[in-house]
């Protein structure tokens, strides 16, 4: 499932109270950038990663958890495996290029260290790392462009207009690093220390409203890598790139969602320097001010992927009624939380949380391009009443097959409904797991806070016996264009 906090500035995991970049429950200052080491994704948003088509965990995607989660986008910051296909060469595997890791004690005079009490040494090796973390940067992105771009648009695997779209503005990212670098360089002394570097960073941070666009443009780009993936020629060459060295196992995606992991990571960089800077310092004061700019900065740059990525999927609705297009979805600003569900009949659907309207989809392909058809009616966040469903409390599908059915299956069910004019509309949704499950709870009950705090916090009963089997669904609701994997 994928979320966004609404109220949240400085945030994209699901539990609640960080204002930061963070989704509900993590700091941005537990994110870490992409490195060789794989890592297993957690299932559960923008603002700026997960990021697009469901997955086969279908986790909830938090939005406001876009900058930090790529946008699970967010095929969830691990390297997808790729499928061989059957015109797929083998190729042998190859030894897997790893970057060190430097520590600025190892890297310059040790005898330097006798003379430095414990505190500046760690506020040498903060710099440093700062310092460090903007070289591998500017070497990755030149790597995606060298090993990547070039080459696919030189051998016609993507039109230049395609590359264009998935790569955004990603070169315009490299000279702006690379006079951070520069800057930092400079002010390092022949003994590899530094005494300021404050000035530097807040003279340096406006820099990177460059962001802007380029985080705003990762849900459209995911989205098109993920469907040109589907030509055997795109497949084959990154595959190949895959398998290759110079890749430390990481997906082309994981190179295009470094500069987003690098701009979240940066108030927890200045908040280690300042943590070991100290307060008599004359460094402190502008350390300060460079950690309020970046917070604001990050703030600024989530809100507004934020709003990209709402927009990209409200533009990807389709309505079968005219009746069903709804104003609170035209005015939506902010989408909460979006993922993969499934109904008691065991039908995929994707979920969308708006901040003011709660839309049951079917993800369907239309014109070679992911959209989400709209099943029954919006339902209004104001009105929705939802509840808890304990293990084995759901039945599944008609009564012979719920006495037949595997208990794991009736598991992580929770139900929603709305009623208007005397009828009641009821969904009953089942989670890939108890957290995420529980992701979607917090997400609604956050969304009936924001829109009715004092009601918000009393569970609704739906008006059925618990114990009753939900509602089927028509149908021909069930019968739509299948979703091309």
């Amino acid at each position: 499932m994928h979320q966004r906090n609404s109220s949240m500035k400085f945030s994209l995991k699901p539990q609640a109270s960080c204002r930061c970049l963070c989704s509900p429950g993590v700091c941005v200052c537990d994110l870490q950038e992409p490195s060789s080491k794989r890592v297993k994704p957690l299932s559960r948003v923008t603002s700026l990663a997960s990021l697009i088509p469901p997955v086969k965990a279908a986790p909830l995607k938090r939005i406001g958890q876009t900058l930090q989660r790529s946008i699970s986008f967010r095929s969830d910051c691990r390297p997808e495996i790729m499928a061989p296909r059957p015109w797929a060469k083998q190729i042998a595997p190859a030894i897997t290029k790893r970057r060190d890791s430097k520590l600025w004690s190892e890297t310059f005079d040790l005898g330097l260290g006798h003379m430095l009490s414990s505190t500046e040494i760690k506020r040498q090796e903060a710099i440093f790392e700062l310092s460090q973390g903007e070289q591998d940067l500017i070497e990755d992105l030149k790597l995606a462009k060298k090993a990547y771009r070039d080459p696919m648009l030189k051998l016609s695997i993507m039109t230049e207009h395609e590359l264009n779209q998935i790569f955004g503005t990603l070169d315009s990212l490299i000279p702006l690093h690379e006079d951070l670098l520069s800057r930092l360089r400079e002010a390092r002394k022949l003994d590899g220390s530094t005494d300021h570097v404050g000035h530097i960073l807040v003279d340096w941070l406006p820099c990177l409203e460059t962001y802007n666009s380029y985080c705003s443009n990762q849900v459209a780009a995911k989205a098109l890598l993920d469907h040109k993936k589907q030509d055997h020629r795109v497949h084959d060459f990154l595959q190949r790139c895959l398998e290759s060295p110079f890749s430390r196992k990481l997906d082309l995606w994981s190179f295009l969602d470094i500069p987003r992991s690098r701009l979240v990571k940066y108030p927890l960089l200045l908040r280690e320097i300042l943590k070991h800077t100290p307060n008599d310092h004359p460094d402190r004061q502008h350390l300060h001010h460079a950690m309020n700019m970046i917070q604001s900065i990050v703030a600024d740059i989530n809100s507004q992927t934020g709003e990209s990525e709402c927009r990209y999927y409200k533009e990807r609705l389709l309505y079968v009624e005219s009746g069903q297009r709804d104003l609170l979805i035209d005015s939506s600003r902010i989408l909460s939380c979006h993922g993969e569900l499934k109904n008691n009949r065991g039908a995929k659907l994707h979920v969308f949380l708006f901040q003011d309207v709660l839309v049951v989809t079917r993800a369907v392909t239309q014109n070679e391009q992911l959209c989400y058809q709209l099943h029954r009616q919006p339902i209004p966040v104001r009105d929705l009443e939802w509840e808890d469903l304990q293990d084995g409390e759901m039945r599944l599908g008609g009564s012979i097959r719920g006495a037949f059915s595997n208990s794991e299956r009736t598991k992580n069910f929770f139900r929603v409904a709305f009623r208007s004019g005397g009828q009641l509309q009821t969904h009953c949704f089942q989670a890939s797991d108890a957290f995420n499950k529980q992701q979607w709870l917090n997400c609604i009950r956050q969304a009936k806070e924001a829109v009715n705090p004092q009601t918000a916090a009393q569970c609704s009963d739906c008006s059925a016996d618990t114990s009753a089997e939900c509602p089927q669904m028509d149908p021909t609701d069930l019968t739509l264009t299948p979703v091309k994997t």
